[in-house]
């Protein structure tokens, strides 16, 4: 955060604290993440649109009872008594009392020795205000009074300031509306009764009853009921995602066709929720190679609109042109202001890291997500990112024995459904989504590393490994084979000690990865995998998502020299793994990314983490990194540019040829720089961060 600015703001408030209370600095509070309210951006966007409405109230007569103003225009002033006075002792409020924040906030720059934006703001007023008094009191000659020229300054000023606040506290206001996100009341299962209690009540154990339609209150995991869950705010994911017993949800989510009973696991702090409002706030605070450029040029910047207030003042003042060289000074002094450049970069970081929690991409570190722009090879870690991370049944396959696929299933399911192993609970879920009925096991035993045995419809049905089969002196089902050199799991079904089939189970693939590797190998940047797998499972996992290089059979803690090995070929790398124990890996890659850490959004390892599970949201990180880039490069262009030219043409370069810029058209065009960075900032909110729409699945 450009400091000049802090300090800023710093004073503003100080100067309106009788009447707006004890704010914070406003740019400071950007920086940290600001929540509206009594000292938020809802009090700075309202201070200044008092500020600015009295001033005009103020400036109008200011600037029509001005001797100075009614000859350039070539009206009139009515001879009454006392009439001279009116715009000095307007004047005089105008820039003691609404020019108050400049003048406070240049005091501040001086005591903490970081001149800029208000000091330059405070020197053009202050010249105006001594030059157009010592005029009004006949020191100096009547055409160097400056009062109108002094109202519509301050006018302007405070008007650019509003549009400021105005914007920053959009921002803002969008990073409160996660925190709206909780209902305002929920309702506690108490025995047989449900009592409505405010969320800040619960504590972990409760059960909570979530109503169709309904936000849960709190994270946790569901006990009882199943319902479609819109999880848009907390991942970025437009489509609804089913949740049952024992998966778990997160408070601000809203079950969209059923209700749902839920035990709370997490409550205040400790909620994905308010981890994600502090990585952002965090995230908004952190500076970046952008940031410090910026500070730099403002602080530059001074110095250059000193320096040239200084030579204008000096060489019209040669010319025998005193007045001119006090109208073309104050000129240079407006126009120098490197108000839009402070605000350039805080502004887009605010934006881009807000639009980036909506979709789902938190923000941890803000030189890992600009580094992310450049990174030309991104390697997956498989388990968990590029794979579910759990056993499914990827195939069937049934002897000659008179039994089909489903009948197969059916049989292994019956049997596997008082097992609690994982590949039983593959078996069960697949069996669950052909809505096959499965009959009640009886007298089931379970042999471990060997299978499980039970009484399915009469008939004794056993499923395992090559152990039981050899206990049943039977061989494995030839068509089968092929499944054990892809690195699957082989299960096979004997029913009355017969074989009846064999049953395919491995780590199923993502949909979305697919689509994922294609987007990435399409914007020019290199796909590598990494596992602890097999070789043979690792050829065949590869092989089906296009991924032409991979390393096999790595240990947790080895994977970070296979970050480096990338690294050492001149590869700027970013890892995507779990962040369950990736950390080392995280760590070394020059952009670190946890994925699906929407219950865990406080990974220390990761630069980046990605609320959903889903891998496409890795180019939703590319994307925002270089659009946030390119806001980032505009505005310090447009910032230093356009100080660059109009400082000359304040100071009157091109006098020779009559062209003088007028000192309100100066005033304007400060502001108007500042609308500019601003609007262009804004235009972050519109950028498409859609997994689906970056890389649709089946393209």
């Amino acid at each position: 955060m450009n400091t000049h600015q802090q300090h800023d703001m710093q004073q503003t408030d100080h100067a309106a604290h009788d009447e707006h209370g004890d704010h914070q600095g406003h740019q400071q509070s950007a920086s940290q993440g600001g929540h509206g309210g009594h000292g938020g951006h809802g009090d700075h966007v309202a201070m200044f649109r008092r500020l600015f409405w009295g001033s005009l109230i103020l400036a109008i007569p200011t600037v029509f009872l001005s001797p100075m103003f009614a000859d350039l225009i070539g009206y009139r002033l009515p001879q009454l008594p006392l009439l001279g006075w009116v715009s000095p002792i307007l004047g005089t409020i105008l820039y003691l009392w609404f020019g108050r924040p400049f003048l406070t906030g240049a005091w501040s720059e001086i005591r903490a020795r970081k001149p800029g934006m208000m000091l330059l703001v405070t020197l053009a007023l202050t010249v105006a205000f001594v030059s157009s008094w010592l005029a009004t009191l006949g020191v100096l000659p009547h055409h160097l009074d400056f009062w109108w020229e002094l109202a519509l300054l301050v006018v302007i000023m405070l008007l650019g300031h509003w549009i400021e606040m105005r914007s920053l506290a959009q921002t803002t206001s969008a990073l409160d509306s996660l925190a709206a996100l909780l209902p305002n009341r929920a309702e506690r299962v108490e025995g047989d009764e449900v009592v409505q209690v405010d969320p800040a009540e619960l504590r972990v154990g409760d059960i909570v009853l979530v109503r169709p339609g309904g936000r849960v209150p709190a994270d946790g995991r569901v006990v009882d009921g199943t319902a479609a869950m819109d999880e848009s705010m907390i991942t970025g994911e437009s489509r609804t995602v089913r949740r049952t017993v024992d998966d778990p949800v997160v408070a601000g989510t809203v079950a969209t066709d059923s209700g749902l009973r839920v035990e709370v696991s997490a409550t205040g702090d400790d909620t994905t929720l308010a981890g994600i409002q502090k990585l952002v706030t965090d995230a908004q605070a952190s500076g970046s190679r952008a940031q410090r450029l910026a500070d730099t040029a403002a602080g530059w910047l001074f110095w250059f609109a000193v320096g040239a207030a200084v030579v204008t003042a000096i060489v019209w003042s040669l010319l025998g042109m005193p007045s001119e060289a006090v109208v073309r000074t104050i000129t240079v002094l407006v126009i120098a202001c490197p108000h839009a450049l402070g605000l350039a970069i805080p502004l887009v970081i605010s934006i881009a890291t807000e639009r980036a929690a909506r979709a789902g991409v938190l923000v941890k570190d803000r030189v890992e997500m600009e580094s992310m722009r450049t990174v030309d090879t991104v390697l997956f870690d498989k388990t968990g990112t590029l794979t579910r991370g759990e056993p499914v049944v990827t195939g069937i396959e049934p002897a000659d024995a008179g039994i089909g696929a489903e009948e197969l299933l059916r049989y292994a399911a019956a049997a596997e459904t008082d097992s609690e192993h994982p590949l039983a609970r593959a078996i069960v879920r697949a069996a669950g989504e052909r809505s096959l009925e499965l009959p009640k096991p009886g007298d089931f035993s379970s042999s471990p590393a060997v299978g499980v045995t039970a009484a399915v419809d009469g008939k004794r049905v056993r499923v395992g490994g090559p152990a039981m089969l050899a206990e049943e002196g039977a061989s494995p089902l030839a068509a089968a084979e092929p499944w054990h050199d892809e690195g699957a799991i082989v299960l096979h079904v004997v029913v009355d000690g017969r074989v009846a089939g064999a049953l395919r189970l491995a780590d199923e693939i993502r949909p979305e990865s697919r689509a994922a590797v294609k987007a990435l190998r399409d914007r020019g940047i290199e796909v590598v995998m990494i596992t602890g797998d097999a070789q043979a499972v690792a050829a065949t996992v590869a092989g089906e998502l296009g991924i032409e290089r991979f390393f096999a059979g790595v240990r947790p803690e080895d994977k970070s020299t296979h970050v480096a090995e990338l690294q050492s070929e001149g590869r700027k790398v970013a890892f995507v793994g779990d962040g369950v124990n990736d950390a080392p890996a995280l760590a070394t890659a020059d952009v670190g990314i946890a994925i699906g850490a929407g219950t865990d959004v406080a990974i220390a390892s990761a630069g980046i983490i990605l609320a959903s599970d889903d891998p496409r949201s890795v180019l939703s990180v590319i994307e925002l990194s270089r659009a946030t880039y390119r806001k980032s490069m505009q505005n310090l262009a447009w910032g230093a540019g356009y100080n660059l030219i109009a400082v000359p043409l304040a100071a009157g370069v091109l006098a020779p040829i009559g062209f003088v810029m007028p000192m309100s058209i100066g005033a304007v065009l400060m502001s108007a720089s500042t609308v500019v960075v601003a609007l262009n900032a804004q235009l972050l909110r519109k950028l498409d961060l859609d997994p689906n729409k970056l890389a649709p699945i089946g393209r």
